[in-house]
């Protein structure tokens, strides 16, 4: 675009950021008619300035700087929308909403209010526009000789709290930096020598809690036994039946305790707690779990029944020491309503069916369940349990722990402390008469020799095991010393999974798939045409994130005769999987995680994020004929 072509807009007209990367020629005239091209191709466009991104024309730093020096000369809901944190409709509708508020609103507490955009998001924004620098003062180590200049209320009042001396200058965080109101209390606080920052109302909030609790920690009342029992009670009860987190993690910071929770796979802030906390929370919970409460130079384990709202729930504890104490972390297992039907665990039509036929109804032979820890093996693993369990057959099982108990089976728990090992259990579990032998994991040659030769005898043996995918777990018996002959003769199917985050049912909305993003997944426009992929916005029922829960993917690998042959002949795994795509109709876990994000269970983002993408995947009109969909 030239300057006569900016001149023709008018004088009056909004100023862009292309325009800005135009005038400044960090953007060709060439470039942008391309990225122009290429954004009119697509069915739902993006932004111009993030197909110029995308396309390596413009980078962020280049961003920052044309909007840095052109301060003030593009209005904030733009900006917005350019940057590709805003769709131009929600704009619109936090507009409306505006010119209809009496007394008015500013735009950001428009959108923030209406869960159109996160504060944090907004925020950086604001500081983009504004050019003042963004900071998080809840994680700053704030001065207490700059905080005690004022009571905490008057910065509570006025929503600003001092982050730091530089040089002559204080700089001081504010929410909103254009308040005149703030900026008179701290200039009073603190005189004129003021450099502004912008932060988000939670982070001030916090900081000023934290510093004042500090500086009040002399008066304090020391933590009494109820107070430390209520405040471990309370943060189990919040993950386990409020959240249905799956872990705890409790880290212990040079200025406090920090209390995350992991929901949907993805480790979310719970609360902050003083330190004064650290020694009572860390001594109830190894009182619960039978760990040695005198001993913090070593790591510990345990394990804790707790009841909740007359449930039984188990923990699993581990004790880490670090530079600034122990960190815990509580994984939660006997999650209640976990034990899912074979039909619910959202596999494929035509995979459930290869699934069942050549694995679960074959009379003899091992199945494998593979993924990384977290990826809903076990849970897979009980429901093909659920869907075998009959009154004629017998099926015992090895487990560290029993997570869930179904009747009708013989479950035991391992025990290393009473010298119930994995050893000496499955030396045993053949001798019991077994139809079905399930064995929590394979962690050894001994284990999956035990497996092997379980399965020669004529049992069906399901398990576990830590692979990337599918042919990583024939791969990896390998390198446990078991002949390939073995392995040929007794496995009949792998099954590898993940998990994804699930798009929320109450903010999706259709996402444009951008050309990065066709990239990555190796597509052409031509292979994602007619598709509608979504993406969630973010709402307070997905506590801002756009997810709430999750859907597992699946690769199935079968091992038919030309998977046999080729592990016999010692073929490589790229070559065996291009057998099992031929022969099988195997899909990959990315072709299952793009066919899954195609109807609108996940988005784009997860797969690219969590799947590992080892083949160009087919089309998407292909896969969903594999699938059976």
């Amino acid at each position: 675009m030239t300057e006569q072509a900016l001149a023709s807009r008018g004088a009056m007209a909004p100023m862009t950021l292309v325009d800005m990367l135009c005038r400044e020629g960090v953007v060709t005239a060439d470039q942008l008619a391309y990225a122009e091209r290429v954004r009119n191709k697509l069915r739902n466009p993006s932004p111009l300035l993030t197909i110029l991104k995308q396309l390596k024309y413009v980078t962020d730093d280049q961003v920052q700087v044309a909007v840095r020096s052109n301060i003030g000369r593009i209005r904030i809901g733009d900006l917005l929308v350019e940057l590709g944190l805003l769709p131009q409709s929600d704009l619109q509708k936090a507009l409306d909403i505006q010119a209809k508020e009496i007394p008015p609103k500013k735009l950001g507490e428009i959108l923030i209010a209406h869960h159109l955009i996160e504060e944090s998001r907004f925020v950086e924004a604001l500081s983009l526009q504004l050019g003042y620098p963004y900071v998080e003062p809840e994680f700053d180590v704030i001065d207490p000789d700059l905080f005690s200049r004022a009571p905490a209320k008057w910065y509570g009042e006025y929503s600003f709290v001092p982050v730091k001396q530089d040089g002559d200058h204080i700089v001081v965080a504010f929410s909103d930096p254009l308040d005149s109101r703030s900026l008179q209390a701290a200039r009073e606080a603190f005189g004129h020598n003021i450099l502004q920052a912008v932060s988000t109302k939670k982070s001030i909030s916090q900081a000023i809690h934290r510093s004042d609790t500090g500086r009040n920690r002399a008066v304090v009342p020391p933590v009494s036994g109820n107070t430390v029992v209520e405040i471990v009670d309370t943060m189990l009860q919040d993950a386990i039946c409020e959240r249905g987190v799956s872990d705890i993690h409790i880290e212990p910071m040079p200025d406090r305790l920090h209390v995350r929770f992991r929901l949907d796979g993805v480790l979310v802030r719970y609360k902050d707690f003083p330190l004064e906390y650290i020694p009572g929370i860390s001594s109830r919970l190894k009182i619960l779990c039978g760990a040695d409460i005198a001993e913090k130079r070593r790591h510990q384990g345990g394990r804790i029944m707790h009841e909740i709202q007359g449930k039984a729930f188990d923990l699993r504890a581990s004790f880490y020491v670090t530079v600034h104490g122990e960190k815990i972390v509580l994984r939660i297992l006997n999650r209640q309503g976990e034990l899912l039907n074979i039909n619910e665990m959202g596999m494929a039509p035509a995979a459930l069916s290869g699934f069942r036929r050549n694995a679960l109804d074959c009379p003899s032979g091992v199945v494998l369940v593979t993924g990384p820890t977290g990826s809903g093996k076990t849970t897979t693993v009980y429901s093909c349990i659920n869907y075998l369990n009959d009154p004629q057959t017998s099926i015992i099982t090895a487990e560290e722990p029993v997570e869930y108990i179904i009747e009708g089976i013989s479950q035991c728990s391992i025990n290393p402390k009473i010298d119930l090992t994995f050893h000496e259990t499955l030396r045993h579990i053949v001798r019991q008469d077994p139809d079905i032998i399930v064995i929590g994991e394979i962690r050894d040659s001994y284990s999956a020799e035990v497996a092997v030769q379980a399965a020669l005898t004529g049992h069906k043996v399901i398990t576990t095991f830590h692979t990337e995918d599918s042919i990583g777990g024939l791969l990896r018996l390998l390198n446990m010393d078991i002949d390939a002959f073995l392995i040929s003769s007794t496995v009949v199917c792998i099954l590898a999974q993940r998990l994804l985050r699930r798009i929320c049912p109450h903010c999706r909305q259709s996402h444009v798939i951008t050309p990065e993003e066709l990239f990555r997944l190796g597509y052409d426009v031509q292979d994602v045409r007619n598709v509608d992929f979504q993406t969630g916005r973010g709402c307070s029922k997905c506590r801002q994130t756009g997810y709430l829960g999750r859907i597992a993917v699946f690769e199935m690998l079968v091992l038919n005769e030309p998977v046999r042959d080729a592990l016999l002949e010692k073929r490589t795994s790229h070559q065996i999987r291009r057998i099992s795509i031929e022969s099988t109709g195997l899909v990959t876990l990315f072709e299952d995680g793009i066919v899954k994000a195609a109807k609108g269970l996940t988005s784009i983002d997860e797969v690219l994020r969590m799947l590992p993408r080892l083949l160009k995947p087919r089309s998407v009109e292909e896969l969903n004929r594999l699938c059976g969909e």
